[in-house]
Order: structure tokens, then C-alpha cells, then sequence
């Protein structure tokens, strides 16, 4: 047993059972040293060696570890017990503070054995002592010792659950700490996957640019000077614009795009960019009305526009390349469609190379916002990414099912 469990509660029902003791070897005594019959001295003798023996399980550590040795000291007890019992009827009641004695200290079996033993000796006693035994003297000591017997039984029962209920909550605390970890990982594992979404869609497709731009002003030393110079003033507009990312991209604020304008404008501003530092025909349309979308919408919208735009121009080879964008009633649309190698998007895994990757996080935050992703194309034939979102009361129904 837990030592520390329900210690206020042993340390009471010790105390209780000490005075008690105390108490009735006190009357023991008071009440022959009264009577002065010849056998007065006898019982102050033996009240106090009993007093002497029961003082001496407190103090020794051995009665408290061994239960030999707690079984040694509880059959001296009992013995001196037998002696005063055969010098003064009044030893009889200290039979009630034996019981709880023996149900605490034996094993229950023994205990109730030693209980039944004690309460036939203590009726033996008194009887001997008034020369007959009566119903009376039966039923005080059997009482007694029912009631023993069920204080402890009920003190073991509610130490049991006291001690259940001690487990659970050291459990149910372990099992907390344990799904707090398990949130802990999976809110770094997603905190992980929106990083690399983000760095390969703005850092990593600027820094692409500006390897183009540097490139094609490269081509372009020492015969035309004058367009390598605008290639490279591009590229510093480039970096400029991926410095300003960066920055957002620490501070998690909206893309600097949305910041300045639109959504329809900031598409606008990708595909004359990308046509710039490309020199491949990128144009954007706008179907629709456009209406004002959540912050979320028309982040995930520009994300995927620069990076199907981006794997179009630099591992599609396309010439062409078309962005449009739809203003539906409860949906937003966006497809960019080019006229590039294509691939086989059955049998490409969704995350081999660059391109893979691009497609995976395009996938990620279109179903974040309870959006779908379609992919189609097929070698030499081109490449159509389409993306469709749901806004207002679908979205909001779609998020409450998700």
C-alpha cells in the first residue's frame, strides 16, 4: 500500500486507537486501585508492561517494516492482554482495540481468526470473573468485534478505490502529457509542411526569376549592353520584390502583392512579370465580377498561380501560357493552362522532383480551404492546373462538415 495515500486519515485512527488504549488501561487501574482488593497490585503490574509492550510498536522501526516482527509484537500484546484480562474483568474492554489491532496488522484470513480467538477469550474471561455467562456478555464482545471488523474492512475498501482513483489520474496525467506531445509534433510536422509550401512558392520561384533574368543578360554581354542592363534591372526588381517576401515571410503578413491591390491585380502583375524575365507569352483574364474574397482565398490562389505558372516556365518549356481567373456565385476558379512538354500525371508521383513537389502543396492548400485541385495533361500535349474554391455560405458549410 501507498504509504502516503489517506495519511491524514491513518494518522487520526492511530491517535483515535492510542488514546483509547490509554483510556481504558487508565480505568483499568483506577478501578482496582478502588476496589483494594489483594490483586491490585497485580493489575497495576500488568496494565502497565501491557502499556509498555503496545508503547513499544510505535517506536520500533522493525514492527513497522516486518510483519514477523509486527506479528511478534502483536502476540506479546495479546498475551499481556490474557494476564491482565485473568487479574480484572475490567480487561475485557480492551478486546474492542485488539480487533483493530489484528485486522490491521495479520493478513485478512489470520486476522479474522485472531478476532474469533480474542472475542471467545474475552467472553471466557468476564465469564470466569462473574461465575456465570449470559446472553449479555455474549453479544457486547461479538458487537465489538463485528464492528472492528467492519471499520477496517470498510477503511481497506476505501483505500483500495482512494488508491484506484490515484492510478487513473496519474494515468489520465500521463495520457494528456502524452497527446500534448503527439499535438506538439503533428502542429510542428504542419508548421513544417507550410514552411517548405511557402519557401517553394515565393523565395524559391524568385530566386529561379532572377537566375533567368541574370541569365538572359548573360546572352546578352557585350553585343546588346542596353538589354542586358534591363535584364538585370529586372532582377533586381526581382530580388527586390523576394527581399519584401521574405520579410512577410518572417512576419507572416499577406503576400506584398495583395497588400498593394487585388487579387485580379496581383495576377496581373505575376503574368507580366514572369512574361518579362521569361520571354514566354504569359496572359491573365478575368471572368466574372470580381467580388471582395477571404484574405486565406486569395492567398492560396496567388500561391498556386505562381507556382503552376513557374513549373510551366521552367520545366514545361511552354510558349504560352494563360491565367484565368472565374467569379462564380459560390465559388472561385483558377486555371493556368500551357502549351508545354506536359508529363503523365497518372503515373508521376505526386511528390518526385521539383514539379512534384510544386503540385503537392498546390493540392495542400486547396484542400485546406475545402477546395479541389485537378491536374490534367499528357506528353507533348500541354498542361492544365485548375483549382476551384468554395466561398461564402458553401465554404462555410464545407468547413463546418471538414
Amino acid at each position: 500500500m501507498n504509504p502516503d495515500a489517506l495519511s491524514p486519515v491513518l494518522r487520526l485512527l492511530r491517535a483515535c486507537l492510542h488514546l483509547l488504549v490509554a483510556a481504558l488501561l487508565t480505568l483499568a487501574v483506577v478501578r482496582a486501585v478502588r476496589a483494594g482488593g489483594p490483586e491490585a497490585g497485580a493489575v497495576v503490574a500488568a496494565a502497565v508492561v501491557l502499556a509498555g509492550i503496545y508503547a513499544s510498536g510505535s517506536v520500533l522501526p522493525a514492527v513497522r517494516r516486518s510483519r514477523a516482527a509486527a506479528s511478534g509484537w502483536l502476540a506479546a500484546v495479546g498475551v499481556a492482554w490474557l494476564v491482565l484480562l485473568v487479574l480484572s474483568p475490567d480487561g475485557i474492554w480492551l478486546a474492542f482495540p485488539l480487533f483493530f489491532l489484528q485486522m490491521h496488522l495479520l493478513p485478512r484470513r489470520w486476522g479474522l481468526a485472531a478476532v474469533a480467538t480474542t472475542t471467545a477469550l474475552a467472553v471466557a474471561g468476564f465469564g470466569w470473573h462473574q461465575h456465570a455467562i449470559t446472553a449479555a456478555m455474549v453479544i457486547g464482545p461479538v458487537l465489538g468485534a463485528a464492528v472492528a471488523v467492519a471499520t477496517v474492512l470498510g477503511y481497506e475498501a476505501l483505500y483500495r478505490e482512494s488508491d484506484e482513483r490515484r492510478r487513473l489520474i496519474e494515468d489520465l496525467t500521463a495520457t494528456r502529457a502524452h497527446l500534448a506531445a503527439a499535438e506538439h509534433a503533428a502542429g510542428a510536422l504542419s508548421e513544417r509542411e507550410r514552411l517548405a509550401r511557402e519557401i517553394h512558392d515565393t523565395l524559391a520561384q524568385g530566386l529561379s526569376s532572377i537566375q533567368l533574368l541574370l541569365r538572359a543578360a548573360e546572352r546578352a554581354l557585350p553585343d546588346r549592353p542596353e538589354a542586358a542592363l534591363g535584364h538585370v534591372r529586372q532582377a533586381r526588381q526581382a530580388a527586390a520584390d523576394n527581399l519584401a517576401e521574405a520579410r512577410r515571410f518572417v512576419r507572416d503578413w499577406s503576400p506584398p502583392d495583395l497588400e498593394s491591390g487585388s487579387l485580379p491585380t496581383a495576377l496581373e502583375r505575376l503574368t507580366a512579370t514572369a512574361s518579362a524575365s521569361s520571354g514566354v507569352a504569359v496572359g491573365c483574364r478575368v471572368s466574372g465580377d470580381p467580388t471582395p474574397l477571404p484574405t486565406a482565398h486569395e492567398v492560396a490562389l496567388l500561391r498556386i498561380a505562381q507556382s503552376a505558372v513557374a513549373n510551366a516556365v521552367e520545366h514545361a518549356h511552354a510558349t504560352r501560357i494563360t491565367v484565368t481567373l472565374s467569379y462564380m456565385d459560390d465559388e472561385v476558379a483558377l486555371d493556368v493552362v500551357d502549351d508545354g512538354a506536359g508529363f503523365d500525371a497518372a503515373a508521376r508521383p505526386a511528390t518526385a522532383g521539383e514539379r512534384g513537389f510544386g503540385l503537392a502543396a498546390m493540392r495542400a492548400r486547396a484542400q485546406a480551404l475545402s477546395g479541389v485541385l485537378v491536374v490534367e495533361s499528357a506528353p507533348g500535349a500541354g498542361t492544365a492546373v485548375s483549382v476551384t474554391l468554395p466561398v461564402g455560405a458553401v465554404a462555410e458549410a464545407r468547413g463546418a462538415r471538414a
